[in-house]
């Protein structure tokens, strides 16, 4: 399948990678619920907040690890926002001296970044102020945490999705859209 630009997930992912980008092929490793990922979270909201001081307008904690009895790829996921993510030099180094590395820019999606620490166990999204795709994480994660029918359908779907054999984790993320676009029609009618 193809983009609106003519390219393929994986010819858009190699465009939109910073270094080496290597194949998974591999099923995706779930966990169950870790009481630890919230700690995780506040561990590293501190060092991000740290590094940046009043540069970081909002940390948050997102994705399946946010969302209590979700099983989940044992990743933090972090969204953090600032003036304007396409200035990378405002924010950037300091977050590599804190641990991170830039792997992804995707300057067509909301001017997103996104670092990674060493051991690939926290992502942080860099997105900037008044971004509608942060408000949009928030309501889905606000949404899983209090409606049980729609995080056990995601959770199903990411069982049956982690365990095919996916050439780069990309391709699970992106074979779970109808089901979060289903979910997030529901967010506020709830």
């Amino acid at each position: 399948m193809r983009d609106e630009r003519g390219l393929t997930t994986d010819e858009y992912m190699r465009a939109v990678t910073v270094g080496e980008r290597t194949p998974h092929r591999a099923p995706v490793d779930l966990a169950e619920y870790d009481s630890a990922w919230p700690e995780r979270f506040l561990e590293e909201e501190a060092k991000v907040r740290s590094a940046l001081g009043d540069r970081a307008l909002q940390v948050e904690h997102v994705g399946s690890t946010s969302v209590p009895n979700l099983a989940a790829k044992p990743i933090v996921d972090m969204v953090l926002v600032v003036a304007d993510s396409a200035r990378e030099e405002e924010y950037v180094p300091a977050l590599e001296q804190a641990g991170y590395a830039l792997t992804i820019r995707e300057s067509d999606w909301f001017e997103h970044r996104l670092l990674k620490t060493p051991e690939r166990d926290v992502h942080l999204h860099v997105f900037s102020t008044g971004c509608e795709e942060v408000e949009r994480m928030l309501a889905f994660r606000e949404h899983l945490r209090a409606d049980d029918d729609d995080r056990e359908l995601y959770e199903r779907t990411k069982r049956e999705l982690a365990g095919r054999t996916w050439e780069h984790v990309q391709h699970y993320a992106d074979s779970k859209t109808e089901v979060v676009e289903q979910i997030m029609s529901r967010v506020g009618g709830s």
